[in-house]
């Protein structure tokens, strides 16, 4: 068949030498090979130049879905496509039946290969051409391209729809001048058309799709044109908005006066307009440096040339398309520290906080993406609590598709204890109890457990938690599948004082129940835990360790090395806790467990928490009788707290400090004891200070006149040790004993400073329930006087 050109010779024909059918490889269409056979015939119909060229013809099916009819499509198809034989009708039928069951898969062949999405281009709405554009004519394009704007825009456009082709990007790369063409008149023309620069930065993303490309579009500097373009863009949008907001004004100063009126929407339009075409163009050019931004040098390069106040900034936009791809970029940067720094600079969280929630369901993944990165931030996570993340993401907890995202931002936000008493309001905690209860005897989400822990460790939502029958089905299923997680929540709700701490009542024996050598120790750690909280008054304790036979076990468990310290440090708590009751503190003295204490405070002396945790053990047994006896008579425990009394942990000499009162209060012997030792420690303070004070008056010998008196004169009693110094300079202990019985209050010189020494208290109404019971601000509950003993 004979098929003539237009502008070519007349004598010219060409012929088809039949054709040979395929599929295309990533998209649902016909691929036809057929070979030409050209021939320039002489004036006399000779034959004198022959020519034969392969080509390729794609015919892409836009029709074919799973419920479309191949067989009359195929009759179509042969029917409207002269390059095909009709006796082939029931080879394209098969072809595309191929097709319409064929599923994409990312095999090894398509592993180096991006696959531009439609959707990449739907929304550019440049100039759209009659004609369809061939690869054979690209030097007529290129042509174009030195001609005034318009026909460039045309040649830019006819070069888009090749380069829209993976295909044809292999033979472009190949046309150094047309690649050249395009860089140049993009350099040199961007700021003359939008359209223009569009289209031409939209064929050098074709390439930016391959990373096999991007050595090639780095050649010609596309990525730094791109943040050129993309800073003018933004500067131009702000001056639009200045210029229409002084049109508004002006018409909203004079309402009256229709020229304003009319003239702010004639603007307003013109604004609209011009937004648009710049969101594309803006879209493109980020859509190509995120492409670039793979290799993590180009990207440092974009950051120092400040990407990321560029993308925040463009944040504020309403077009969804343009704002998936600003978003996209963020979490991409957001990985590295100078990138999130720059975001919580420019308070992106208080933007993206606008987008969540959005009909836009890839938007608001990729948004809670972002968030999610830089919730490791705590500054970044205060932001987002005053942005009200928290009841935003609280709602999204009931759409499935982002139901993960928004716990792991909410579980990062509980992390914090300033804000997990907000969760109480904000509708979550029964929506993570529902999803706790529709969980029933599966494996629960990491992420869900998680959260539940952290949030039970706040009162306000233990009462949330616990409202109706929260606590027995958590137990229930804690017991059941012993489940540690489940088990670690309750052991948090455990601790709040107040109605949340009655419901363990019911479930005490439960607990108890629980403690043995058979059950796994992570599961018996929880317990004691749990058990150890339950500082209850009308609990009987003693009942308890007799119906579960405890006593046993938690001596056993005292014994350094038989099981792992965090099981032995929660025995130590919850002998403690146990021990303020005085038949329970007989019952464990009668046992020999105060020797086994002694012994390990021997063996974990460096581990304060070891420490602090048995000498309070020590403090609740001497507020009984029976085992107060044991204590002084018959261990060295007094000694070893005497020890302890200047320990550099605070909580540990807090808590030795008022159990020696005690001791001293009840045992005469070693109340001398613990006062010489007080009164060797308070002298080597004063000695040092009196020591450091004489070394500052060597320094600095202006502050005291030329006789060596001090300018500040007898005000302070502490710059008066002449009062009860000895003779070689040593505090004297009767001063020491004086003060302590108040004889020295009484002449007005120590009144002032007393508590500097020895601090007196009156006895207090109730004791700390745990070791950390002790404020700064307390006073020692027993006075040393000898009228007391």
């Amino acid at each position: 068949m004979e098929n003539v050109q237009a502008g070519e010779p007349r004598y010219l024909k060409r012929r088809v030498k039949g054709c040979t059918l395929d599929v295309h490889p990533s998209e649902r269409a016909l691929v036809i090979q057929y070979e030409v056979e050209a021939t320039i015939l002489g004036e006399m119909g000779e034959a004198m130049v022959g020519e034969r060229k392969e080509c390729q013809k794609i015919i892409r099916l836009k029709s074919l879905n799973t419920n479309t009819d191949t067989s009359s499509l195929a009759r179509k198809v042969v029917e409207e496509c002269r390059l095909i034989h009709p006796s082939k009708v029931r080879e394209v039928e098969q072809l595309l039946f191929y097709l319409q069951n064929r599923k994409h898969t990312n095999g090894a062949d398509n592993q180096d290969k991006k696959r531009i999405s439609p959707r990449d281009f739907a929304p550019y709405t440049g100039v759209e051409l009659d004609e369809e554009a061939s690869i054979s004519s690209i030097d007529e394009y290129v042509e174009l391209l030195y001609e005034d704007i318009q026909e460039k825009i045309r040649g830019a456009t006819l070069i888009f729809q090749l380069a829209r082709n993976p295909d044809n990007l292999e033979e472009l790369l190949q046309n150094e001048a047309a690649l050249g063409a395009l860089a140049r008149v993009l350099r040199e023309d961007w700021k003359q058309s939008v359209d223009l620069a569009t289209t031409i930065v939209y064929v050098f993303f074709c390439f930016s799709s391959f990373s096999q490309f991007h050595g090639l579009v780095t050649q010609f500097k596309i990525g730094a044109l791109c943040m050129n373009i993309i800073e003018h863009e933004l500067k131009r949008h702000d001056l639009w908005q200045e210029e229409l907001q002084k049109k508004k004004r002006a018409y909203e100063e004079f309402s009256e006066n229709q020229t304003l009126r009319k003239e702010h929407e004639k603007s307003f339009r013109k604004y609209q307009s011009l937004l648009t075409k710049q969101e594309q163009l803006l879209r493109v050019a980020l859509c190509l440096l995120l492409n670039l931004a793979e290799d993590t040098r180009t990207e440092l390069k974009m950051r120092n040339k400040n990407i990321v106040h560029m993308l925040v900034k463009i944040v504020d936009r309403e077009d969804e398309e343009l704002l998936l791809v600003v978003v996209s970029f963020l979490k991409k940067l957001s990985i590295f520290l100078e990138n999130k720094n720059d975001m919580a600079e420019t308070l992106a969280v208080e933007k993206l906080a606008r987008l969540v929630p959005c009909e836009h369901e890839e938007l608001l993944t990729t948004t809670l993406r972002l968030l999610l990165n830089l919730s490791f931030d705590t500054s970044l996570r205060s932001q987002m609590v005053q942005a009200g993340l928290v009841p935003k993401l609280s709602s999204l907890l009931a759409d499935e598709g982002q139901r993960q995202l928004s716990m792991c931002i909410l579980y990062h936000i509980s992390m914090d204890d300033r804000f997990k008493s907000m969760f109480a309001d904000a509708d979550c905690i029964p929506q993570l109890m529902k999803m706790v209860y529709d969980c029933g005897e599966e494996k629960m989400d990491a992420e869900l457990i998680s959260l539940c822990i952290n949030l039970a460790a706040n009162k306000s939502n233990a009462q949330v938690i616990c409202a109706g029958n929260g606590l027995k089905m958590l137990m229930k299923r804690a017991l059941k599948l012993k489940d540690v997680l489940v088990m670690k929540m309750i052991r948090n709700l455990s601790q709040h004082s107040g109605p949340t701490k009655s419901l363990f009542l019911d479930h005490v024996g439960d607990l108890a129940a629980q403690i043995s050598e058979e059950e796994s120790e992570e599961f018996v750690i929880e317990c004691l835990g749990t058990m150890a909280n339950l500082t209850i008054s009308d609990l009987d304790w003693a009942l308890v360790l007799r119906e579960y036979n405890l006593v046993p076990y938690l001596k056993d468990k005292l014994k350094p090395g038989c099981a792992e310290d965090d099981l032995i440090l929660e025995v130590v708590i919850l002998i403690g806790t146990v021990s303020m009751d005085d038949s329970c503190a007989a019952m464990l003295a009668k046992s020999g467990i105060i020797p086994a204490l002694i012994q390990l405070l021997n063996a974990q002396q460096e581990d304060d928490e070891f420490v602090c945790q048995i000498v309070y053990v020590f403090y609740q047994m001497v507020f009984h009788k029976a085992t107060r006896d044991v204590i002084i008579k018959d261990t060295q425990a007094p000694a070893y707290l005497i020890d302890l009394m200047h320990d550099n942990n605070a909580e540990i000499r807090k808590v030795c400090d008022n159990t020696l009162d005690i001791i001293a209060e009840y045992d005469e012997e070693w109340g001398k004891k613990i006062q010489t030792e007080k009164f060797r420690w308070y002298n080597s303070q004063w000695l040092e200070m009196v020591e450091n004070r004489q070394m500052d008056e060597a320094e600095e010998p202006f502050l005291y006149g030329e006789d060596g008196e001090s300018f500040m004169g007898n005000d302070d009693i502490l710059e008066r040790p002449d009062l009860f110094y000895t003779a070689d300079g040593i505090i004297s202990p009767d001063f020491y004993s004086d003060f302590q019985n108040g004889e020295l209050g009484q002449t007005g010189y120590m009144s002032s400073a007393s508590e500097q020494f020895v601090p007196s208290a009156k006895l207090a109404a109730d004791r700390p329930v745990s070791a950390y019971g002790f404020r700064p601000d307390e006073h020692f509950f027993y006075n040393y006087s000898t009228d007391s003993r």
